[in-house]
């Protein structure tokens, strides 16, 4: 199927701008993608239609809003191939996924002189909860290093697996250089030595079919917001056997069987782990969203997005004074970059006078820029929305920083 991307746009209301006299070029998918008509009229609907709480009220209303949650649940499950919907919990984004995992995996099953093993590619959201476990249990951080490429090192990774490895938490795909990490080897290796992995799957999830079940993931968390879905809404997905062994998160309403004052018991897989009132109507737009993309199809959005890719590569390339960081033989649709003598935050605000936003700065990946020497990069991240005569405007704008600056 040859996606019509003139007709993807269209579908996409807030593309169609100006900024500062200028046609809007929206660079910034990494950090969250736009969202299509079919997604915000989802939200308008529900707030117009069926507002309500779900799951405790037998009124009309909360039995219609708690069904259309229901489904947004059951097309994750599909969406990741998870094998029981009760494997589906819906957080506020993937750094509170991550965070469940480490208060509650981690405070249940790791203790003194265990090591935790992360990638130098990694989110803060994948490295801070692990220092604060590591920081109250008196278990030891590791860290797999990587090359110029900015690919993982195996081989050291490998070597850093030991009888005291408990927890691997890697990145499925590094938000600032689009690297993709082989994970399903990464987890294989773990779990021969009897660890557990979870599998960061914010940058993922919107460019790779993802199947937990065939990768054999413990847990895979993303956000909502990546995959053209509302902000404040996350999924993480657990193995239905380590779901059930671990404790409770956040304790409140919904998460409860039986409370008196004297005992409270827990409610069954998923509602454990979902106390209080959840962003509903965000989930139910999720699946407007979900059914977004297959309708395009993941593979066809993927095939466009590295035809983008390759395009921006070689145009960039061909700039004197321009440096790409992160040439990874497998990377997503991600480029990023720095320029001789010029700060990335400059790049950005002269870019931004032309209509064009990108990313600039760390990433929230700080260590993985200290790997690198710089300060940070220019990030330009593509989505099926994109063209090439945008990436050709990108060019353009950064080769009249460099005439401003140079």
């Amino acid at each position: 199927m040859e996606l019509n991307i003139n007709e993807i746009r269209s579908q996409f209301p807030i593309l169609h701008q100006e900024i500062k006299g200028k046609k809007l070029v929206y660079f910034d998918n990494a950090a969250t993608t736009q969202k299509p008509k079919v997604v915000i009229d989802a939200l308008m609907s529900y707030y117009e239609g069926y507002n309500a709480n779900i799951h405790r009220g037998i009124h009309y209303l909360a039995e219609k809003a708690t069904a259309a949650f229901e489904e947004t649940r059951k097309s994750v499950q599909n969406f990741l191939n998870a094998q029981y919907s009760e494997e589906i919990i819906f957080t506020y984004g993937t750094t509170d996924s991550i965070n469940l995992v480490a208060n509650t995996f981690g405070k249940k099953f790791i203790e003194k002189d265990d090591e935790i093993i992360i990638s130098t590619l990694e989110h803060h959201s994948n490295i801070v909860p692990w220092q604060m476990l590591c920081e109250e249990k008196g278990c030891l951080l590791k860290i797999i290093p990587i090359n110029d490429k900015g690919e993982i090192l195996m081989d050291e990774y490998l070597k850093l697996l030991s009888p005291k490895t408990k927890f691997v938490s890697v990145v499925h795909v590094s938000n600032a250089l689009g690297t993709i990490n082989p994970v399903k080897e990464i987890i294989e290796a773990a779990h021969k030595i009897g660890a557990k992995v979870l599998i960061d799957g914010a940058q993922a999830s919107s460019h790779i079919d993802i199947d937990v079940q065939n990768l054999d993931a413990d847990f895979y968390a993303f956000s909502a917001h990546k995959l053209f879905g509302p902000t404040g809404m996350g999924v993480l997905y657990g193995k239905k056997e380590l779901l059930e062994a671990m404790p409770p998160y956040r304790g409140g309403g919904e998460m409860i069987k039986e409370v008196t004052f004297e005992k409270t018991t827990y409610a069954d897989l998923p509602y454990k782990f979902e106390a209080g009132t959840p962003s509903i109507a965000d989930v139910v737009a999720f699946k407007a969203a979900i059914d977004y993309i297959d309708d395009l199809g993941k593979k066809n959005i993927a095939a466009y997005e590295d035809e983008l890719l390759k395009y921006a590569t070689e145009k960039l390339s061909e700039i004197e004074g321009l440096t790409i960081v992160g040439q990874a033989k497998e990377k997503v649709s991600v480029v990023s970059f720095v320029l001789d003598n010029i700060h990335p935050q400059d790049v950005g605000i002269i870019l931004d006078q032309q209509g064009i936003a990108v990313r600039t700065g760390h990433h929230c990946t700080q260590p993985l820029m200290k790997r690198f020497n710089i300060p940070g990069t220019v990030r330009a991240s593509f989505s099926v929305y994109n063209t090439f005569e945008e990436i050709d405007r990108l060019v353009e704008g950064v080769k009249k920083v460099i005439k401003m600056l140079s």
